[in-house]
């Protein structure tokens, strides 16, 4: 329902907006500039820009008026998606990893307290929502013409009542609201928060209950947990927990399988994976395995072993590579000069760009320097396109090394470690499974 002229209004802003997409791609033709996603309005030219601005001020004056239509709740089960991190989980990233093939992408944790202190903001001439601090320093942006439908945001919170209070904040431009239950950093537990709330079962419980109905259910949209493993030797603590969690009404449980003691370089525990997803299916709420899952091949090994449900979350590949969600990575040469051009484009601060981007750089490389010297997106840009043959490999950090893999080995890689990992757990390898020795590829640790 709307009210007035808005209908009119809204139709021929949405028009304007279609037009300026059919502009962008027809100049993008002439630009050296030009990418594939190049549909979405994404350059900043001198004129496109301040006409892009008026019209998003005009389909937001309409917008104003309509009454939100039922939203299409976002379907987890299956889905390969962008694992929360801090610093590293900002708009360039999450932008990048859709464009690769990522279904779903997670922000990075915000606290309570500091999402509550926010303003909301249209920022017209980017096309994004803005949460700004009381100093005006971007605290969370969305860009909802590409991350709509696919976002979910991530809150830090040891209280109920504050839980709620900033999810209603960021509800109506997000697509799902997810507890961090499992960092182990001392930022998040000093103040109860993170994996802190593993040991206080009761709160957090009443935390997610409280968010389910306050705000899922008024917003509709889906409230999930992000948790670890209570224990590496024993199932019981962890599954004992896991069910009572998915009794508060949430629609998606993801398990860190790492306890909050261990490490990234340490291997996960998946030992306990098929009674947990039993646990969890049985109460009909969807599972997500995270940890130390590197690119979409091996989640596909993973969904034939325990089922087509079964969705996966990436983190420390797809921190030093993005397109780890495509069926072959690009190599580093190719990722660091797209990841800043976005970077640039949403306007995200140089210094959180930059260390991204020194995550996608082989430590070793003497362009690794030449980026730690410098400080502005245009002077990485230019740093970034002269990288040359040196950085045609594929880049990936795996258990806190880097990993260079030739695009043409990555598939053999990929096969190569998956059956070295199942030999691990005890796993039989059938004759389709196993690799022709001149195919076996040695990916150099650096």
């Amino acid at each position: 329902m709307v009210s007035g002229s808005s209908p009119m209004i809204a139709f021929i802003g949405f028009k304007c907006i279609a037009i300026l997409n059919c502009l962008h791609v027809i100049l993008s033709e002439f630009s050296v500039s030009s990418l594939p996603w190049s549909i979405q309005i994404v350059s900043r030219s001198a004129f496109e820009v301040p006409l892009r601005g008026m019209v998003f001020r005009l389909v937001k004056t309409a917008i104003s008026n309509i009454v939100p239509l039922k939203r299409t709740m976002v379907e987890y089960s299956g889905k390969l998606a962008l694992a929360p991190m801090v610093r590293s989980g900002e708009i360039p990233t999450r932008l990048m990893a859709l464009r690769y093939g990522a279904d779903l992408v997670w922000t990075p944790e915000i606290v309570d307290k500091k999402l509550i202190k926010c303003e909301r903001v249209i920022n017209d001439d980017l096309g994004t929502v803005d949460f700004l601090d009381p100093n005006k320093k971007v605290v969370f942006r969305t860009y909802p013409a590409e991350e709509s439908g696919k976002l979910i945001f991530q809150i830090g919170s040891a209280d109920p009542e504050l839980a709620v209070q900033a999810a209603k904040i960021v509800a109506q431009d997000v697509d799902g609201i997810d507890l961090n239950c499992g960092c182990p950093k001392p930022f998040s537990t000093h103040s109860g928060m993170g994996a802190a709330l593993l040991t206080t079962p009761d709160l957090l419980e009443s935390i997610l209950r409280n968010l389910v109905s306050e705000v899922g259910k008024v917003y509709d949209i889906p409230i999930s947990a992000k948790i670890r493993l209570l224990d590496d030797t024993d199932v019981t603590p962890s599954l004992e927990l896991i069910d009572r969690l998915c009794k508060t009404g949430i629609s998606n449980l993801t398990l860190h399988c790492r306890t909050p003691r261990m490490r990234n370089r340490d291997t996960p525990v998946r030992d306990f994976l098929p009674s947990i997803i039993d646990t969890v299916h049985a109460n009909n709420v969807s599972f997500i395995i995270n940890g130390s899952i590197r690119s979409r091949r091996e989640f596909h090994l993973l969904q034939r072993k325990y089922g087509e449900k079964v969705g996966g979350m990436i983190a420390e590949s797809a921190e030093s590579n993005p397109t780890v969600f495509a069926e072959t990575p690009l190599p580093w040469n190719q990722v660091v000069p797209e990841f800043i051009k976005i970077a640039q484009d949403m306007d995200n601060y140089p210094g959180n760009t930059k260390y991204i981007m020194l995550n996608q750089v082989p430590g070793k490389s003497k362009f690794y320097q030449k980026f730690c010297q410098v400080k502005t997106h245009k002077e990485l840009l230019e740093i970034a396109e002269t990288i040359g043959d040196e950085g045609n490999r594929i880049m990936m950090k795996y258990l806190q090394k880097d990993l260079l893999i030739n695009p043409s080995d990555f598939e053999g890689y990929q096969y190569e470690m998956q059956n070295k990992r199942r030999l691990e757990h005890g796993d039989k390898i059938n004759d389709n499974d196993k690799i022709d020795k001149k195919q076996k590829t040695v990916a150099v640790a650096v």
